[in-house]
């Protein structure tokens, strides 16, 4: 075990030197609306879980469902609508399959004008995969896209009645 254990610590100081990584090197992602820190220790086993994020405003959004009815939820300030959905556990076939990686389209929610009005610009990566969204409208959206703020909250977005997964096109 000694001998292994030296091993792996040669190993990782020449992949150090080479690599140019310092002993505390630290890794941070961040998510779409907003910044989640996550560090790995190359020292270590232990492994760190992210910072938890500060109590934010209590958002109200509504889900309206293909059959009609209506789940209302808390969230964050700042979380994505795909997030929140999966958060709560909402019963949606196939809804966030790429995880908010943009690359399929099941988040796909429909908006009311005045609120899709409120909403940054669709990027150009989004448009492409929301074209191959089953019952794409103008005020069509990906929820992984669209992060809720204090001035929509109350929103309702409508959940079409079918979901195309463009991963399978």
């Amino acid at each position: 075990k000694m001998a292994s254990a030296a091993a792996s610590v040669r190993l990782l100081s020449n992949i150090r030197r080479f690599s140019g990584v310092s002993r505390a090197a630290t890794i941070s992602y961040t998510s779409i609306c907003r910044p989640q820190n996550h560090s790995i220790s190359t020292t270590s086993r232990n492994f760190s879980q992210p910072t938890p994020r500060a109590e934010k405003a209590n958002i109200t959004v509504h889900y309206s469902l293909p059959d009609g009815q209506t789940e209302t939820v808390e969230s964050n300030e700042g979380d994505n609508l795909m997030e929140i959905a999966k958060l709560n556990f909402l019963d949606i076939e196939g809804f966030g399959a790429c995880e908010g990686t943009l690359a399929c389209s099941t988040c796909h929610l429909v908006f009311e004008q005045e609120v899709y009005d409120q909403l940054e610009e669709p990027t150009d990566e989004e448009l492409d995969m929301l074209d191959l969204a089953f019952g794409l409208t103008d005020t069509s959206r990906l929820g992984c896209q669209v992060c809720v703020t204090k001035a929509l909250d109350g929103l309702t977005v409508k959940v079409p009645e079918g979901v195309a997964d463009a991963r399978d096109v």
